[in-house]
């Protein structure tokens, strides 16, 4: 069992829809001991696309959070929506995240939602690693991604290894150290540039800079978002990972609140378990929570915690207490919205990506199905407040904001899948 006094880190994985995240994601779990087999997101049986919807489509749809160790460090990792009719999935787990890995492929590069996620990371001052995935596709260039990423991402980046045999099934990922003299050099260069430190040890010694003093200071510009580490791999072979996750145990910052201090955490994503009741997920950022303990939450809401989980190796675990640092769930906040905060928070950045341009009807198939359709709608709100329904009164109709056309056919099909209510959309419009 893991223990609150272990260092939490709390991890995104974000990219451009097919870059490989949730087989990413996956392959973490797999090599961190979590999970006996590996899944596949073709075949619908990876730990995190868990909806059906998901599993027939092969995308990412809503956030979701598993857990897995490196050593001493428990990781919470948030496997995030790739595609842009999704991005408010993303949005909402931005201010609870003390790192991301971006994840980029190694044959299509710096794509159109990459550079969207990376001015996000950058506003918020989130530290990211990126991985190059997928080293092992025919046409798989990394050394033209590096580019690409100097060039359409405009961030000081350094590679963390070599690649040989590029685009073959041979692919294999040698990690640079303290024997690569060119390495080493590079690299002292590089972190010289911010600190001044650093540049008077390697101008007045002979030796060099000690090689431990590098990675300590790699760390530090990491964490302040000066330097963005790369690393290649495959999620699919496997390759690499290991210097990545090493490289998110070094690199990235752990969790610092105090469980003993003031109440303060967010909820960024609501769902209904198996008797309609509402879950709330939370990142706590001060003090404990305790099943039975009375919370403020929102605008001058309280409501009594019925039921806690945290996430330990894998799913989430009951638990008595949730503690600074931990994502988990909490039963018993009826009236919970997402973004609203608990206690003394004041971590919410307001929305980070444009909201939906878009806005259509929707019709129930069977007119006497409108009562449901209402509630139903009223449900999926909840998960998705920038669906934001909006009541026509005068045509007896509601109207659904939209980001395009897959996440209207998602919206249909939950509405089949888990209301039994059928339903089509009128033309979409301009909001």
């Amino acid at each position: 069992m893991w223990r609150v006094s272990q260092k939490t880190l709390n991890l995104g994985i974000l990219a451009h829809v097919d870059a490989g995240k949730t087989t990413l994601t996956e392959r973490l779990l797999y090599d961190s001991g979590v999970i006996d087999q590996l899944g596949a997101v073709d075949a619908g049986t990876t730990q995190t696309d868990s909806m059906p919807l998901e599993r027939r489509r092969g995308i990412t749809i809503k956030s979701a959070v598993v857990s897995f160790p490196i050593g001493d460090v428990a990781v919470s990792l948030i496997d995030t929506p790739g595609h842009p009719d999704f991005i408010a999935e993303v949005d909402r787990v931005l201010n609870v995240l003390d790192g991301v890995v971006l994840v980029i492929s190694a044959v299509e590069g710096v794509q159109a939602q990459t550079r969207v996620l990376m001015r996000s990371l950058q506003r918020l001052e989130i530290p990211a690693l990126l991985f190059v995935n997928k080293i092992d596709r025919p046409g798989a260039n990394p050394e033209g991604v590096l580019r690409d990423i100097a060039s359409r991402l405009k961030v000081t980046s350094f590679a963390m290894g070599c690649v040989t045999s590029a685009g073959t099934h041979g692919a294999s990922v040698t990690a640079s150290g303290p024997d690569d003299a060119e390495f080493k050099t590079g690299l002292t260069e590089l972190l010289a540039e911010h600190s001044d430190r650093l540049l008077a040890t390697y101008v007045q010694t002979e030796a060099g800079v000690p090689y431990d003093h590098l990675r300590a200071e790699l760390a530090e510009q990491t964490r302040r978002g000066q330097v963005y580490p790369v690393f290649f791999g495959s999620a699919i072979s496997g390759a690499g990972i290991a210097q990545l996750m090493a490289g998110m145990a070094e690199l990235l910052a752990t969790s610092d609140g105090d469980p003993d201090g003031p109440l303060s955490g967010s909820i960024f994503k609501i769902e209904r378990g198996s008797r309609a009741e509402k879950i709330a997920y939370v990142r706590m950022f001060s003090g404990t929570v305790h099943v039975r303990d009375r919370l403020q939450f929102g605008s001058g809401l309280d409501d009594k915690v019925t039921a806690v989980a945290a996430f330990e190796r894998g799913p989430a675990v009951q638990r008595k207490a949730l503690s600074a640092g931990q994502i988990g769930m909490l039963w018993g906040l009826a009236e919970a919205q997402i973004g609203d905060q608990i206690g003394e928070t004041e971590n919410d950045a307001g929305l980070q990506f444009s909201p939906p341009t878009l806005e259509s009807a929707v019709v129930p198939c069977d007119p006497r199905d409108r009562n449901r359709l209402r509630v139903a709608l009223g449900q999926l709100a909840e998960q998705d407040p920038l669906i934001n329904l909006r009541q026509d009164d005068k045509r007896h109709e509601i109207y659904v904001s939209l980001y395009g056309a897959v996440q209207k056919e998602v919206i249909q099909s939950t509405l089949a899948d888990d209301f039994n209510v059928a339903a089509t959309f009128r033309e979409t419009t301009m909001i």
